[in-house]
């Protein structure tokens, strides 16, 4: 293993975040084994879990279904729901929403909501309805870089929920402020399933009416913390109701975790997107030193190990750093890589989103279109991802100004 990533052969077993006597993270199962062992018939643990995860309660005593007697023990033993809580919200003039969530030990991570989304689900099936173009037009090039206000809803018709799955991160992208941080520790189960729970409190999201999508895209690399990742996507689905076809996993090219993603079960597992960022090893190398380890080559064959389902796509993510890979040579050199890989993909750019001291600028909204038309009429479906959330650093690779707007 290069030098470059010593951690990376420990890091996914570390976990200094002990659960203690939190209920929420805890599935049916678990919790019907702990009222078991509490006396208790196990019906109760279910009762517990479809107030934890169905009807988000957050106070203990509140769970009325319960009895008061067990309520009142379980409380004196200890046990509370834990769920996390948002402590701060940074409010965008483009409705996008930062919000500050703390943990049990009193630390911080970023969560971000985005009212209509950002066009990153566009040409995924998301709604069981297949796109028949290869690439949607997006906002217009001439003004896409702009937040324009949006008016208020009170109803949730569309929505997007960035999670994250670590606090800080190891990979240390170049081109991203989330890499000055560092890692500070792994997020548990409940600690990322929870930041998506106080999030539909917040705006009081239906499960099963509203449109929310969900995309593992926020701080740190959730393949670097696999099981506590794919354990919360496994509370949402199964214990809240979530459709794992409105979740997106986001990685950086960590291999053995696609690989373990691949063998998940299609009814569990999310889609997949690669956060490839440049046409080839060098510029890859230079700018997501993780490559020296997973070059490009490496990541793709293991991509196409996964058993995509009906219509389903791998979105390839590339954020276009102006002079750095926003050319119209990169633009053909990836639909090349692309089209040789065989697999079923779609493109999504983004143009980067500044941050200080970060030694990149923002392509030119020209570059950026003819970048998305070069790899449309190479036959590579290809999406702009709108830039949410920029003025209160929301956007994405800006998650890491934790108390400033």
């Amino acid at each position: 293993m290069p030098d470059d990533f010593p951690q990376l052969a420990q890091i996914e077993s570390s976990n200094p975040m002990a659960e203690g006597r939190t209920l929420f993270g805890l599935d049916a199962e678990a919790l019907s084994a702990l009222m078991l062992e509490a006396g208790q018939p196990a019906f109760r643990g279910r009762q517990l879990a479809e107030a934890l995860y169905r009807q988000r309660i957050a106070d203990l005593d509140a769970i009325t279904t319960l009895p008061k007697a067990l309520r009142q023990r379980l409380i004196a033993e200890g046990w509370q729901v834990g769920r996390p809580t948002i402590a701060q919200v940074f409010q965008s003039n483009d409705g996008t929403e930062r919000y500050l969530v703390e943990l049990e030990d009193g630390l911080t991570v970023e969560t971000v909501w985005m009212p209509e989304g950002d066009d990153g689900e566009v040409g995924d099936d998301s709604d069981g309805e297949i796109s028949q173009t290869l690439g949607a037009p997006g906002p217009d090039f001439r003004t896409w870089e702009t937040n324009k206000p949006q008016s208020a809803q009170k109803i949730v018709r569309r929505a997007t929920i960035c999670v994250s799955s670590q606090i800080g991160c190891i990979v240390n992208c170049q081109f991203c402020l989330t890499a000055k941080l560092g890692l500070q520790r792994n997020l548990t189960a409940g600690e990322i399933a929870g930041q998506v729970l106080a999030v539909f409190d917040r705006h009081a999201v239906e499960v099963g009416r509203d449109r929310v999508n969900l995309v593992f895209m926020g701080m740190g690399e959730p393949f670097l913390n696999y099981d506590s990742f794919i354990a919360a996507v496994r509370l949402l689905v199964r214990e809240a109701g979530l459709s794992p076809r409105r979740m997106t996993v986001s990685t950086s090219g960590i291999v053995p975790g696609i690989l373990r993603f691949a063998a998940e079960q299609p009814e569990l597992r999310p889609r997949l997107a690669v956060s490839l960022n440049a046409p080839n090893d060098t510029i890859r190398t230079e700018i997501m030193p993780i490559n020296r380890k997973w070059p490009i080559a490496e990541v793709i064959d293991a991509t196409r190990q996964i058993p995509l389902r009906s219509h389903e796509r791998i979105t390839f993510e590339y954020v276009l750093l102006g002079g750095v890979t926003d050319q119209l040579t990169h633009a053909r050199e990836l639909a090349r890589q692309l089209r040789r890989s065989g697999l079923a993909a779609k493109v999504n750019l983004i143009a980067w989103n500044p941050g200080p001291d970060i030694p990149y600028s923002t392509p030119q909204p020209e570059a950026v279109e003819a970048f998305r038309s070069a790899l449309i009429s190479a036959g590579i479906p290809a999406y702009l991802r709108k830039p949410r959330g920029r003025d209160i650093y929301a956007a994405c690779g800006q998650l890491k100004r934790t108390v400033e707007s």
